[in-house]
């Protein structure tokens, strides 16, 4: 018997066609839709079906249904609302997961719909309850618990009643009276749990005051020398030590003498004997019950009936109701679609993959047409159409590309700007890319591993980017990424990337000569054949294969050259846009020479000859994992043990600073360490992240080739947050959990900073587009020895707005070393036969002799910005400041500080740092530490406003002139 839509109960009809939460209420065994202004609240006498309907990164619908049962709901009417949810999901296809809640001890899932918290109210339909709110407030006493997700009780709801002895050191307390909501945080709970309390007052604060009353903080062991501690002792009749064990615990747990697996037959269960869980003692034709003492399964069979479902239910019902079982929860899968914590309890589960589906008809016939070079248009989605669905990068392509360096052995070999994009797959490469943020220039530092490069150079990468980013203050991101495994980000950074076989670095030759293994390593000369792929100018890539005709692809585009020929093919499967690509990528490997164009079906002998013959090929493009619904996990550490637990429907409040994250995307996972989490863990996020993958946690096949991402708290890139309503003042705010929220709560909600919002588009389930896409034209990619075209940072393009007419000259555009700025202001300064040597030193003696212009020199002889400031002078505070530096006495001595600076040695700022253990000769004057330090470091500092660059010494704004002019 089959089970549709229309035989449901009308109430019930049409429900999960999309996104969101749909509630009904049990009257009389019978559902009533609950209106969405009523969703959340739930009375103990009542039972409801809560059906949760999310749509995946495919578009398919994910349901979960609920079915909640309140402590005083009937047991005639749990068994009847267990039935109905076996109907709804049978309606909706049989892929639904259920859930059974019971009210005090419902799943951290369920709860997570309804944040910051459910207040269950007494009552229900059976009983009469008008549910009219009172009209005189009534002061009620809340326990709270949880990190995560928090669990609220009403002292009323209790065996202990509203008194002092119901206090205890270990849990947070909630006391809402008429004019003031007090909330008490145990000496013994977490700093999470006090922070997950504080949304609980906020929420009785808007719900029963309209906002408006007055909160106040009281901690375990203040006494009455604090006014808002004795105050609330008072209401207790006045301070007495608390007990040391609390009251309120609930001792009466379901104990589990290990996992018992039966089967229900005709409504009966029948114990099944087993050494060990298999997947294989389940029947398809059957249902099964598992009792894993405080929880229990219902597995149910694709071949199963809906009357044997029902029978399932019915059976595990009973086993609740011939039980102590106040802490079980009750989870009904349906085979194919088992949860993870299901699978996770058998010794062994078949690894699920996905598959390819084959193609059929159409399809099929399009392909194999298109193979011929028949012209199948409007048959077949060619690759330009599958182009927009690639993963967005949500990084800013116009940064800079600070220096990649390759590892040799211990020491960093940086490249050249035309090789910084040109890796071998025996080496290991670090990178340094900037880019504008919101209102900073921001970082990524990360490591690329080569398949072929030995685990001792990967380990020697690996350590040395990490100790850069802690000598930065953990401020950039840090990326680890193998080869095969880039993410975007990566190919959108390098633009044009080409992967080379073989390696340079001697570790990896000494490897090769002591294990005997064949040289492979690209030779310019010999045979070579390279895969172009890509989606645009600003992301396309060149990746050397085996040169045997095996490797071809009759939907991509290659380049093969050997015996002093160069050939391009392109597969019939191609569009203009690949072949374009490959033009690109030709002009990198081979510039400047004839090629011999191929296209398949019609190759020369030739060409077939260098591949060692022609033979049989793919046709389907290659499919690469793709990006699937984040899930957020909190870890924690017992003896160096990875513990995680899932935070469902997670918002930006759940990354708690005193904890460490790990959000996990399949294709990526990101390790999120707050600020105030354990300095000794901290610096092992990464290690963190790889025992995750090593793990599986969530046992979908993660590779531990995943690119990990390690990311602190207050410097997410945009690529991490677009997974969050992102609010960047929130990560910037100081102080533990508990004291951000307590400011948010009494500043109204708003963060104590001032400090704009990243303007990131919300993560939704279907891929979104970026607000502006990042264009590039030919000339800036495809030409190694042009520099590409990079932005600044926002503070620093306004800084330099001050001292140079943008109109000039591309911002973005390095200048000559005197640029025609300098040239109109300094004319006597520049001699036209200067080497570059002493053209520098000439450039940096002209920006110093002045400052400002001479009163005799003319307004229209400045840049814009200068003249602007001259001209408002008398009608700004900051110029009259200005003015008065201008005027003070002691010019003539910072003049003689300028000039001297401007002749002073160079060393790198980490030796001018008061930790180095290299300082710099003892006669440098310490007082002065930036003069030392080179023009492009002394850049990398800046980072300020046009009045903090006035209140600076004469010979630092000097400094920070010299910075803009020349860079």
């Amino acid at each position: 018997m089959t089970f549709s839509m229309r035989d449901l109960d009308e109430a019930l009809q049409g429900c999960g066609q999309k996104s969101g939460i749909e509630i009904w209420r049990i009257e009389n065994f019978k559902p009533v839709t609950v209106p969405k202004e009523s969703h959340g609240k739930f009375f103990t006498g009542d039972s409801y079906i809560v059906l949760k309907t999310a749509a995946s990164r495919s578009g398919s619908l994910h349901h979960d249904i609920h079915y909640w049962l309140g402590k005083d709901s009937s047991q005639d009417e749990a068994g009847a609302v267990a039935i109905m949810t076996v109907e709804l999901d049978s309606a909706l296809g049989g892929r639904a997961v259920q859930y059974r809640e019971v009210q005090g001890h419902e799943t951290e899932k369920f709860l997570s719909y309804f944040k910051p918290c459910i207040i269950p109210q007494e009552g229900g339909v059976a009983s009469g309850f008008n549910h009219v709110k009172p009209e005189k407030h009534q002061t009620r006493l809340y326990i709270c618990k949880g990190k995560h997700v928090v669990r609220v009780k009403e002292a009323s709801q209790l065996t202990v009643p509203f008194a002092r002895s119901t206090l205890n050191h270990d849990d947070v307390f909630i006391l809402d009276t008429e004019s003031k909501i007090f909330q008490f945080s145990g000496s013994n709970s977490s700093i999470q749990e006090r922070a997950k309390a504080l949304e609980v007052v906020q929420y009785i604060k808007d719900t029963y005051h309209d906002g408006k009353c007055d909160i106040a903080a009281v901690e375990d062991g203040r006494l009455m020398a604090d006014a808002e501690a004795g105050e609330f002792w008072g209401l207790f009749g006045g301070f007495a030590p608390l007990p040391k064990k609390s009251a309120l615990r609930d001792h009466q747990t379901a104990e589990s003498d290990g996992l018992k697996l039966s089967s229900v037959e005709k409504g009966q269960t029948k114990p099944i004997e087993a050494e060990s869980l298999q997947k294989e003692l389940l029947d398809t034709n059957k249902c099964y019950i598992l009792d894993c003492g405080l929880e229990l399964f219902v597995w149910k069979g694709r071949q199963t009936s809906i009357d044997q479902r029902k029978s399932a239910s019915k059976a595990a019902e009973e086993l609740f109701r011939s039980s102590v079982r106040p802490k079980s929860n009750l989870v009904s899968v349906m085979e194919g679609f088992e949860t993870v914590m299901f699978r996770s309890k058998f010794d062994s589960w078949p690894a699920t993959s996905a598959v390819a589906e084959p193609q059929h008809g159409r399809g099929k016939v399009a392909a194999l047409l298109q193979r011929r070079g028949v012209n199948v248009q409007g048959l077949v989605k060619t690759s330009s159409s599958s182009s927009k669905d690639e993963p967005k990068p949500y990084i800013d392509g116009t940064g800079n590309l600070q220096v990649v360096w390759r590892i040799n052995r211990e020491e960093k070999i940086p490249l050249e700007a035309a090789e910084q994009s040109k890796f071998y797959s025996g080496d290991c490469y670090i990178f340094q890319y900037s880019y504008p943020g919101e209102d900073r220039e921001e970082s990524l530092v990360g490591t690329w591993l080569g398949k072929q490069s030995v685990e001792e150079e990967r380990a020697s990468a690996i350590s040395m980017a990490s100790k850069m980013v802690e000598s930065m203050k953990f401020m950039p991101a840090q990326a680890r990424i193998y080869e095969g495994k880039e993410p975007i980000q990566f190919f959108v950074i390098m633009q044009s990337f080409i992967t080379f076989k073989g390696g340079l670095s001697d570790t990896f030759k000494k490897y090769i000569a002591e294990n005997e293994v064949p040289e492979t390593t690209y030779d310019a000369e010999g045979i070579a054949l390279f895969r172009v792929q890509g989606s645009g100018p600003e992301n396309m890539q060149a990746i050397q294969i085996e040169a045997f005709s095996t490797g071809l692809n009759s939907s991509y585009c290659y380049i093969l050259h050997g015996d002093s020929t160069v050939f391009t093919w392109r597969g019939n499967l191609t569009s203009s846009d690949d072949q374009e690509l490959m033009e690109r990528m030709l002009d990198l490997i081979k510039p400047n020479e004839n090629t011999k164009a191929q296209k398949e079906g019609s190759e020369s002998e030739q060409f077939w000859k260098l591949l060692g013959g022609k033979s049989e090929y793919p046709s389907q493009k290659i499919k690469k994992d793709g990006e699937s619904d984040p899930h957020l996990f909190s870890c924690t550490f017992s003896n160096e043990n990875l513990k995680v637990t899932e935070i469902f429907n997670f918002t930006q409040d759940d990354l708690m600073t005193e904890d460490i994250f790990i959000l996990d995307c399949h294709t990526e996972i990101f390790v999120w360490a707050g600020q105030q989490a354990d300095p000794k863990k901290k610096p092992k996020s990464l290690a963190i992240g790889e025992k995750f993958l090593k793990h599986d946690f969530l046992l979908e096949n993660l590779a531990s080739e995943t690119p990990i991402y390690i990311v602190t708290e207050g410097n997410e890139p945009p690529f991490f947050t677009r997974f969050f309503t992102w609010d960047s003042s929130k990560s910037a705010m100081h102080g533990n959990s508990f004291q951000k929220k307590l400011a948010i709560l009494t500043n109204k909600g708003k963060p104590l900073v001032d400090k704009p919002k990243r303007r990131v588009p919300a993560y939704s389930s279907r891929s979104s587009v970026p607000d502006k896409p990042q264009p590039r034209s030919r000339s800036m990619t495809s030409t190694p020895d042009r520099a590409r075209v990079r932005g600044r940072s926002p503070a620093f393009n306004a800084l330099a707005a001050n001292f140079e007419n943008i109109g000039t000259r591309n911002q973005s555009t390095p200048p000559p070393m005197v640029s025609p700025l300098v040239r109109k202001l300094y004319p006597k300064s520049l001699a036209p036969d200067l080497t570059p040597r002493s053209a520098a030193f000439a450039a940096r003696t002209a920006l110093f002799e002045k400052s400002r212009p001479t009163p005799q020199e003319t307004p229209s002889s400045l840049g814009p910005a200068e003249a602007t400031n001259e001209a408002e002078a008398p009608k700004t505070t900051e110029d009259e400041s200005m003015s008065s530096i201008r005027e003070d006495s002691k010019e003539e001595e910072e003049e003689e500080a300028e000039e001297e600076g401007s002749s002073l040695p160079t060393f790198p700022y980490e030796r001018l740092k008061t930790d180095s253990e290299d300082p710099p000769p003892s006669d440098i004057d310490l007082r002065r530490r930036e003069a030392y330090m080179s023009s492009a470091e002394f850049k990398e500092k800046l980072e300020m406003t046009k009045s903090e660059f006035y209140k600076l010494p004469k010979w630092k704004q000097n400094k920070l002139k010299m910075a803009v002019h020349l860079f």
